[in-house]
C-alpha cells in the first residue's frame, strides 16, 4: 500500500475515533445516570485514536504499520466522519434520550472503520508490533457488545 494512502487512512482513521469518543462525551454529560458509562467508552475512543497515531508516526515511514489496523477505504472513513460530525451538531441542537443514544452507539459501533479496529484487536497477531498494539487496547475491546448489554440492561432495546 502507498504510504500517502496509508496516512489518509490513518488520519481519517484517528478522526473517526476522536469523534466517536466526543459523541460519547456528550452522552456522559446529557445522562448523568449513565455518565461513568458513556465518559469510560469515550476515553477508550482517544486512547484508540491515541494508538493508531502512534503506528502512523513510528510505523509507516519504516514500512511496519499493522496494514489490518484501519479500514482500507478511505470513502468509507469519510462518510462514517460525515454521519458522526452530523450526529455531533444534530445532538447540540436537539438532544436524544439515552435509549437513542445507545440505539446510535450501537449503529456506529457496528460501521466499517470502529468494526474493523475492534476485529483487528481480536485477530491473532501476526507480528510482533500488532502484538504489542493488542496488549496496549486490552482493555478498550467489544464496544459493540459492552453497548448492547447497556441498551438491554436499561430497556433501548430488546
Amino acid at each position: 500500500m502507498e504510504k500517502e494512502h496509508l496516512v489518509e487512512l490513518t488520519e481519517q482513521s484517528i478522526r473517526l475515533e476522536l469523534n466517536v469518543g466526543e459523541l460519547y462525551r456528550m452522552f456522559s454529560g446529557a445522562f448523568p445516570e449513565d455518565s461513568d458509562f458513556w465518559w469510560q467508552l469515550h476515553l477508550e475512543e482517544k486512547s484508540h485514536a491515541t494508538l493508531i497515531r502512534a503506528a502512523r508516526d513510528s510505523l509507516i515511514k519504516r514500512d511496519q504499520f499493522p496494514a489490518h489496523l484501519v479500514s482500507d477505504s478511505i470513502t468509507d472513513l469519510k462518510k462514517s466522519n460525515a454521519r458522526l460530525l452530523e450526529l455531533i451538531a444534530r445532538f447540540k441542537s436537539q438532544p436524544t434520550n439515552r435509549y437513542e443514544a445507545c440505539r446510535i452507539a450501537v449503529d456506529i459501533e457496528k460501521e466499517s472503520g470502529e468494526l474493523h479496529f475492534a476485529q483487528f484487536m481480536e485477530q491473532e497477531a501476526s507480528s510482533p508490533v500488532e502484538s504489542v498494539f493488542q496488549q496496549l487496547n486490552r482493555g478498550d475491546k467489544d464496544h459493540a457488545k459492552r453497548i448492547t448489554a447497556h441498551a438491554r440492561s436499561i430497556g433501548a432495546i430488546d
